[in-house]
């Protein structure tokens, strides 16, 4: 890998604002395509995982010291899909390329070390695609499934990955988060937008949207939620926005872009937060990948990884 790096400042992304985002260049290969993103703030280190060569990588944040964090099919890793950090912790999902006859796995891995802590996988005949994850305060965890109406956990108490919650109206969703108070889960459904879940009862207590659907990575931020959206045909209707809720935050009463795509925004995916900053690659170049063949379509058309930087305002 190169371990040359440079920093671009792009202004004007957003219009009638004068706030200003940092883009790195990331001195990773070009033919990863990644997907998952985690920050670790203590280190000042962003780890992606790869579609296509099923593995983990990590550089700093100004992009310098890229390197391998496992390597490919290491501990049974699979094509590399969402991730998040919590404390030590680097949770990581993967699933095989292509879809048929997909296997699903989670790992649990020391971020300092680069140890193993524990692997999850489903022996299930149906067809399962663990797309992403989060933590709650309780150290539960909560995983959608993109292809099915299924939300899976790995309950603190049991130490099992099972099924959570089986509806319809959460069916085919892609992105979650949870509040603050972990009281409230909320899934970005392809079919239903987003639809807020109260964890005790299972119930969930919010009316489909389609004004919110199209969203692939979201996250909890003070009182609201965060999310790129991708997915959406008419691509003025695609960027990062923020959904603000009610007090009780059971309801999303508006939206607002804060990041209109640009000319090299390709297909961003996920992103994570820290401190008050948002951070994503914004050209996944998932467009250019054939998940079938694990192929790259047309090398000739790959480009450096470039990370966004931006403030949440």
């Amino acid at each position: 890998m190169k371990t040359t790096f440079s920093i671009l400042i792009l202004i004007g992304f957003i219009s009638c604002s004068e706030v200003t985002q940092e883009v790195v260049t990331l001195g990773f290969e070009k033919d990863l395509i990644p997907e998952g993103i985690a920050i670790d703030s203590g280190s000042k280190t962003v780890f992606l995982s790869s579609l296509k060569k099923n593995k983990i990588v990590k550089c700093k944040l100004d992009g310098s010291s890229p390197s391998d964090f496992i390597e490919g099919n290491q501990y049974n890793y699979l094509s590399g899909f969402g991730m998040t950090i919590k404390g030590d912790t680097l949770f990581a999902l993967g699933n095989s390329l292509p879809k048929i006859n997909n296997k699903s796995i989670l790992l649990l891995i020391n971020i300092k070390t680069g140890n193993l802590i524990n692997s999850y996988s489903i022996n299930d005949s149906t067809f399962i695609y663990l797309n992403d994850l989060v933590v709650s305060s309780d150290n539960d965890i909560y995983i959608t499934d993109s292809e099915s109406n299924r939300i899976y956990t790995i309950q603190r108490s049991r130490g099992e990955l099972e099924v959570f919650l089986e509806n319809d109206q959460v069916a085919h969703s892609n992105g979650i988060s949870i509040s603050d108070d972990a009281k409230h889960l909320y899934l970005a459904s392809y079919k239903t937008g987003i639809r807020i879940v109260d964890l005790k009862s299972k119930r969930i207590i919010n009316e489909p949207n389609m004004d919110f659907t199209g969203i692939d990575g979201m996250k909890y931020y003070k009182n609201s939620l965060i999310g790129i959206v991708n997915a959406r045909r008419d691509k003025s209707e695609q960027g990062v926005f923020r959904y603000y809720l009610n007090e009780d935050k059971t309801m999303i009463i508006g939206k607002e872009k804060i990041v209109p795509y640009g000319e090299h925004f390709k297909i961003p995916t996920t992103f994570d937060i820290a401190g008050d900053y948002i951070f994503y690659t914004i050209n996944s170049q998932l467009d250019n990948f054939n998940q079938e063949s694990n192929q790259i379509i047309d090398e000739n058309k790959l480009e450096p990884y470039l990370l966004m930087r931006k403030k949440i305002e």
